[in-house]
């Protein structure tokens, strides 16, 4: 069986991140929680539920992931956000597909909602916008190109390099792939749940961002065809 790291950058998630590796199939070979300078007991929780925890200084949500990805000993790697929302339990499933279809990459897509409490309408029309600008720009049919929950082999990385240190990197991984004639992408259905917590998005301030990092990698990558 595949060895399988799953990787939850946190910052500031003391109520929700014990739930989330809690949520997680014992059959993962190694849970890691990047601690991304928080101010409360995040790190002491995980390490106390059995996570490995690391920390990185370079805040952002992009550098805590670059950081997990680097220190992931397994041969595939699943993300998950530290609030709760995205279905942990679904992770074998999903393995199990993405070794039945032979690919190399699965982005879960949260579309259309199961629980319409999950995400407020600003960020529904966010994320509607920047998928269907990266679609245009790439040439991509991308349902959800905002997904945080990611399950993929590691062997990607032999082949590309990211760069965004902030909430970009999620999209800017999914095209990188996505665009690669030497991987197989597909997204995969799932629930979504309402976030535990005080969220750390600013729609506009970062849907503002990721516009901006499109136009970024759209200078590098060749669209697909």
């Amino acid at each position: 069986m595949d060895k399988i790291s799953v990787i939850i950058p946190c910052y500031n998630e003391e109520e929700s991140i014990e739930r989330v590796i809690k949520s997680i199939p014992n059959e993962v070979a190694e849970i890691i929680v990047v601690d991304n300078n928080s101010k409360d007991k995040s790190a002491e929780i995980a390490r106390n539920a059995g996570a490995r925890v690391i920390s990185e200084p370079i805040q952002g949500y992009g550098a805590a992931h670059k950081s997990g990805f680097k220190n992931a000993q397994g041969d595939i790697i699943a993300t998950l956000d530290a609030d709760c929302q995205y279905p942990a339990e679904k992770i074998l499933e999903i393995v199990k597909y993405l070794n039945d279809k032979n690919l190399d990459f699965i982005s879960c897509n949260r579309f259309p909602l199961q629980n319409s409490k999950s995400i407020n309408f600003t960020r529904i029309i966010g994320n509607w916008f920047l998928t269907t600008s990266a679609n245009l720009l790439f040439g991509l049919k991308l349902k959800d190109s905002q997904s945080g929950m990611w399950i993929f082999k590691k062997k990607i990385f032999d082949d590309i390099s990211l760069e965004s240190d902030d909430m970009p990197l999620s999209q800017e991984l999914k095209i990188r792939v996505a665009t690669n004639p030497k991987f197989k992408f597909t997204e995969y259905y799932i629930p979504y749940y309402p976030r535990s917590g005080e969220s750390k998005l600013f729609p506009i301030k970062h849907g503002l961002m990721n516009f901006k990092a499109l136009f970024k990698l759209k200078k590098q990558i060749r669209p697909h065809t």
